[in-house]
Parts: C-alpha cells; sequence; structure tokens
C-alpha cells in the first residue's frame, strides 16, 4: 500500500498532504490516523516521543480524551522534496470547559510510499474564551470555505 502525494513534493501536492493530515487528524480516529505514519515513525510531541504506530494510537487516544471538541487548521509554511513543514492552531476544552488555543509549528519527513517517517512538533497552549473561538464548525472535517489560519489572522 502507498499513501499518495508522494514525494518529491511540489506546492500543490504538499498542500493536499497537509489537508489530508488535517482532515485524518480532525475525524480523531487513533487507529486511522495512526495508519498515515510508517510502522517505526519517530515523533517529538512536546515532552513525548512515541515511536512506531501501537505509540502514535496510544498517544492520540490520550491526546483526544483530554482535548475534547477538537478542531484543527494546518497551513503549509515550507517544502523541499520530501519534507512538509506545516503551521497550525487548534481549538480545544477541557474537562472543565476552560477552552484554549494551541499554537504550532510540525516538521515532516516522508518515506518514498508518502507514510510520515518522522514528525516534530512545537505546540504552545493559549486560554481562551469561549467567545474568542474561530473554529465553530460542526466536529469532523473542516468545510472548504472555512478560512485558514492567514484568513483567520492567526
Amino acid at each position: 500500500m502507498s499513501r499518495p502525494p508522494f514525494p518529491p513534493f511540489s506546492r500543490e501536492t504538499a498542500i493536499a498532504k497537509i489537508r489530508a493530515a488535517e482532515d485524518g487528524w480532525n475525524g480523531r480516529d487513533p487507529a486511522k490516523v495512526a495508519q498515515a505514519y510508517t510502522p517505526d515513525s519517530r515523533w517529538r510531541n512536546r515532552s513525548e516521543f512515541p515511536v512506531g504506530r501501537a505509540e502514535i494510537e496510544a498517544f492520540l487516544t490520550r491526546k483526544w480524551a483530554k482535548e475534547l471538541e477538537y478542531r484543527l487548521i494546518k497551513e503549509l509554511w515550507a517544502f523541499t522534496e520530501n519534507r512538509i513543514a506545516v503551521r497550525f492552531a487548534y481549538e480545544w476544552h477541557d474537562a472543565d470547559g476552560n477552552w484554549f488555543r494551541s499554537y504550532g509549528n510540525e516538521n515532516w519527513e516522508f518515506d518514498a510510499e508518502g507514510y510520515m517517517a518522522v514528525r516534530h512538533a512545537s505546540i504552545n497552549d493559549v486560554p481562551i474564551s469561549e467567545e474568542e473561538r474561530k473554529f465553530r464548525w460542526p466536529q469532523g472535517r473542516r468545510p472548504d470555505d472555512h478560512p485558514g489560519l492567514s484568513d483567520l489572522g492567526l
């Protein structure tokens, strides 16, 4: 099996790869999302360092149990042959109803079959009020006509 688009990336295929990742994460299915990574994929996500699909799935299961009503937007920053740099923001609330917007950057490296082999993420959480939320689409995939990060001034 493979996961198109494949490296080497063009601007258009990098954007398509990013949107596919965004759609997957907004679906919040840890088992399905983990399949986008190589079996031995290496991550750095905040202070956690999952390796392999099983650890990635466990990480995502914990993440989405804590980060409720999660909605994510990703945007291209830069790309080369098999690497993509992404900036992102997502909104979520905790079990007490406190809202946050999490901002970050990711560096991705892909194998020849289009699976992500390396993911480095740096993320900061900012408390926001419910009124400050900008990501208000129904849970799941971001609608095509919803503004992106640059359009929202983020």
